[in-house]
């Protein structure tokens, strides 16, 4: 039953394949060894030089550039909390541990969950720090209106269109009043005419199990199968309004490079900085 299970899940999320398969390499691994093996999952260093100190030190620095360009507010986060979506093996989690009352790490694969939880107890502060499974992809089993924060960085794109979608609306779900929702999407670029056929192509081979082992060793395969969806703001907005969520924003941003050229809601304020990359934008929103 397991192992129908796993097919089914292969053919109808096959975006999911090669983050499952790094999952897999990581389990056998600690979180140390998983940056020096398998770094280029997660950043662009591998080797006996980089060390889990390093990669956290690239998510401080990261995540604390995404505060001022968001306006995250550091100073209230100490009374606050923050759902992470997507965390990977803590890379940005580290950092919040350090800014925020409670961080809640969730991850579609369990083994990044627990090579998170070692990153933070041997770097940051664990007594903070909660994981979450998303096992299904795409449900985020919190209570309504329970987090002050929620959070996602280069995480949506990688999910199948609906699931992230999905996410979107949970995630403004669970948000507490007076809280904020920052997510991350990728959208359209003329690079993608070949950029997404490519990945579609990748991802058909990672479905063989043996292949699959090589593939999720190099970095540019692995980049390729993850470029799983294209998403507009105006598609965004239209499924929370469906879905009878997007009451509850305020004052909502979509953040982006200054050379992005697409239409946004006319309920969203443009706002540009340089630092974003341009096939990338933000939904920026306070929660009514």
């Amino acid at each position: 039953m397991n192992v129908a299970r796993r097919l089914l899940e292969r053919l109808r999320r096959p975006e999911g394949v090669p983050w499952r398969s790094a999952g897999l390499m990581t389990e056998s691994m600690n979180a140390d060894e998983a940056v020096r093996s398998t770094g280029w999952v997660f950043n662009n260093m591998t080797g006996e030089g980089v060390s889990l100190a390093q990669f956290v030190a690239q998510g401080d620095a990261e995540f604390a550039q995404y505060s001022r360009i968001l306006r995250l507010d550091p100073e209230r986060a100490r009374e606050r909390s923050i759902l992470e979506i997507g965390s990977g093996i803590g890379r940005m989690t580290c950092a919040m541990t350090n800014a925020y009352r409670q961080v809640i790490a969730s991850d579609v694969d369990a083994a990044f969950l627990e090579r998170c939880r070692e990153s933070v107890f041997a770097h940051r502060a664990p007594m903070r720090l909660r994981t979450l499974h998303v096992a299904d992809g795409r449900t985020i089993d919190l209570p309504d209106k329970s987090v002050d924060v929620v959070f996602s960085y280069i995480t949506l794109q990688h999910c199948d269109r609906s699931d992230a979608l999905a996410l979107t609306a949970h995630a403004v779900r669970v948000a507490a009043p007076g809280g904020r929702v920052v997510l991350n999407y990728r959208t359209w670029v003329p690079f993608d005419v070949a950029l997404v056929p490519l990945g579609m192509l990748v991802r058909l081979a990672w479905r063989l199990p043996k292949v699959a082992k090589y593939m999720a060793r190099w970095r540019p395969l692995t980049r390729l199968g993850w470029q799983a969806n294209r998403l507009r703001p105006r598609e965004v907005f239209a499924y929370l309004a469906a879905r009878g969520v997007s009451s509850r924003l305020s004052n909502v941003e979509i953040v982006r490079s200054p050379h992005a050229s697409y239409p946004i809601p006319d309920t969203a304020r443009d706002v540009r900085a340089r630092r974003i990359h341009r096939s990338h934008w933000w939904l920026v929103a306070d929660v009514a």
